[in-house]
């Protein structure tokens, strides 16, 4: 046995025999979570132990359809075996680097982003390890766009609904009470507008205004898509105000609606876009996108950074998943499968308002059952989630067949009396 194969079993053995799931159930690990992680998530609905497609297992072997693709994240589902193949190929070749080198992956990946964005001449890329850093990254980006005259631009504009992230200044864009309430003072200088009312948009937008930060589709709000226009509308204002337009596309990008960007069809060029959940396919990487050379000189050696992100394997691994999504033709299916889902869910006694495009489904349901609801369709094997008291939210991978959705179809009825039998 080579010294090299010996290190590598006295790794894995202790490795394997901590987190040996044969003969454990899913209330022991749930016991053993409870005493060792912080309490801010609440208490997991169950114990994920292997995934595969559009298909995962819990500790006691009970299988569900997986219609949340961890928020938005698994984009080819689990264990996709050419992404899964990458990550392990680059790990063992070059793991991490610091961001005082490159790689080629990392390379490639910003050419093939400023790519598929039709970003224009002059634009760049920053590499960070989430979407909530890529929106910290942004709003760092919007505090240098002062303006050169005597009125400086300070106010930041967001929209109420909103959800940018939890750390601070993500946190002070984001719009929940209950999520700000406790950290605050936040960076200040934001400012809420109300959802998709231009007038009160071209109102707030003055030479004060340094960024407009909005969502394509609120998806932690309940799947809210801005209404037609808006996006057209904030881009004039900005550009006469000379602010930035920054869309968070964290949640909307990379194929989830059908498209590699939500507001691809709106016709305008943002200044900066930012991405993250589905494009490591499952594997933790975040973008900024600056469009233009003018926007990407705002920030400038030295004045932002971050240790991990852009590192060779995150960006092979969102390399992997970009090939599979192109390859495989993945943005069809997801424009598909996803008007199915909506068409069929509008005819379900009980749901009274479906939104949203590709595989980012909401549907309101005409009581306050929506927590049962999730709690319903596990113990039946679905997995979905509920932003709001009467509302569902699904997004789950882009792979899903049109046969998967249907078995849903088919059980939400049953599954949403239990939900109100229950209350």
């Amino acid at each position: 046995m080579s010294k090299h194969t010996a290190e590598v079993e006295l790794v894995e053995t202790p490795v394997a025999e901590l987190v040996q799931t044969k003969g454990h159930a899913g209330s022991e690990w749930l016991s053993r979570y409870s005493t060792s992680l912080m309490n801010v998530f609440g208490t997991p609905q169950r114990v994920l132990v292997r995934g595969a497609g559009c298909l995962v297992w819990d500790a006691d072997g009970k299988e569900y359809l997986d219609l949340l693709g961890g928020i938005a994240v698994n984009a080819l589902g689990h264990a996709h075996p050419f992404v899964t193949s990458v990550i392990a190929s680059q790990l063992a070749t070059l793991g991490h680097v610091s961001n005082f080198f490159t790689s080629p992956t990392q390379v490639a990946l910003a050419e093939k982003l400023l790519e598929l964005t039709h970003a224009p001449a002059g634009s760049k890329v920053f590499f960070s390890n989430s979407g909530t850093e890529a929106n910290e990254a942004a709003f760092k980006l919007a505090r240098r766009n002062t303006g050169a005259g005597d009125t400086k631009r300070s106010k930041i504009i967001a929209l109420e609904g909103a959800f940018h992230g939890r750390t601070m200044g993500a946190l002070a864009l984001t719009a929940k009470e209950a999520y700000r309430a406790p950290f605050e003072p936040l960076p200040g200088g934001v400012v809420h507008i109300p959802f998709g009312d231009i007038a009160a948009l071209q109102a707030a937008v003055d030479d004060t205004v340094a960024a407009v930060f909005l969502e394509p589709i609120q998806g932690e709000a309940g799947v809210r898509p801005l209404p037609p226009g808006y996006l057209q509308a904030a881009r004039e204002a900005t550009t006469k105000a000379g602010a930035l337009l920054i869309l968070d596309e964290v949640q909307t990008g990379i194929g989830r609606t059908g498209k590699w960007l939500a507001s691809e069809d709106a016709g305008i060029v943002p200044d900066a876009v930012t991405l993250a959940k589905g494009l490591g396919g499952g594997f933790p990487i975040g973008a900024l996108i600056t469009m233009g050379e003018q926007t990407s000189s705002l920030l400038s050696a030295g004045q932002h950074g971050t240790t991990f992100g852009g590192n060779p394997v995150a960006t092979a691994a969102a390399l992997a998943t970009l090939h599979a999504l192109e390859s495989q033709d993945v943005l069809a299916n997801a424009t598909a499968v996803g008007a199915h889902l909506r068409s069929a869910l509008a005819a379900v006694p009980g749901v009274t308002e479906v939104r949203g495009e590709g595989l980012l489904v909401g549907f309101d349901l005409d009581a306050d059952v929506a927590p049962a609801v999730v709690h319903a369709a596990l113990d039946a094997g679905f997995i979905v989630n509920s932003p709001g008291p009467r509302t569902i939210r699904l997004a789950p991978p882009l792979i899903l067949t049109a046969a998967q959705a249907d078995t849903f179809l088919a059980a939400f009825p049953a599954i949403l009396q239990t939900a109100k039998d229950a209350q």
